[in-house]
């Protein structure tokens, strides 16, 4: 089986909240207008698993970079993909453009839900799932993983594969359009794995929004772990 750590080792720099602040005080620094090329970190062994982790709102893929070399010798099989999200005008930071999956207007569940953003996005990464498989990669053993944003998209993305995926990890995350995607998941994932994990004192992807995409999940027969 293919397990992907979750918990206060795996990122022990960073609490949820300090990486939200840390993001938020440096996104509106981001001025690039160009599709950024995922960045890719390859297995020290021989590589049989893939795990594409996506970033949270303003950040890009190589804010991540850092700290898969604190995974590696746990999972030295396994080759990550830290794609970067296009750059849009966000909304709720009074229309900045920066690396986004989508956009957020508010805070209500229907704002996080910008539905041609998600699908948008899903599209990319769909694609990176797609050329793991074409490449060897068996679907059931690449997992989508994100931070906050890119936790929902995670989900979003994943529910609705149409194959088999080894799970799915979100970190501070919650599911975006759930009456969208609820009775769109796909059967060959109705028994994927789902890891959230959530911080208590999030102060910006508050803990009920997790809580609540969990218990949503849950009432589908999702089989979903969630972790304080």
């Amino acid at each position: 089986n293919f397990r992907f750590p979750c918990g206060s080792s795996m990122l022990p720099r960073f609490t949820a909240r300090s990486l939200h602040r840390l993001i938020a005080n440096t996104r509106f620094f981001w001025t690039g207008s160009k599709e950024m090329e995922p960045i890719v970190i390859k297995p020290t062994a021989p590589h049989t698993a893939t795990v594409i982790f996506m970033h949270g709102l303003g950040d890009t893929g190589q804010g991540w970079e850092d700290a898969v070399p604190q995974l590696n010798p746990r999972i030295p099989h396994v080759k990550f993909i830290l794609p970067t999200a296009r750059t849009r005008p966000v909304t709720i930071n009074h229309g900045v453009a920066m690396p986004a999956w989508y956009d957020i207007s508010g805070l209500d569940v229907d704002a996080r839900s910008d539905e041609e953003g998600l699908e948008s996005s899903r599209k990319i990464v769909d694609a990176l799932i797609e050329a793991e498989i074409a490449a060897g990669i068996p679907s059931n053993r690449i997992i989508l993983a994100g931070f906050s944003q890119g936790g929902a998209m995670s989900l979003y993305t994943g529910l609705q594969f149409p194959q088999k995926l080894g799970g799915i990890v979100v970190m501070s995350g919650y599911l975006p359009a759930p009456t969208k995607v609820i009775p769109a998941i796909a059967p060959a994932n109705k028994n994927t794995d789902i890891l959230m994990c959530h911080g208590d004192a999030d102060a910006v992807v508050i803990l009920p929004w997790g809580l609540g995409s969990s218990e949503m999940l849950k009432q589908a027969s999702l089989p979903v772990t969630f972790k304080l």
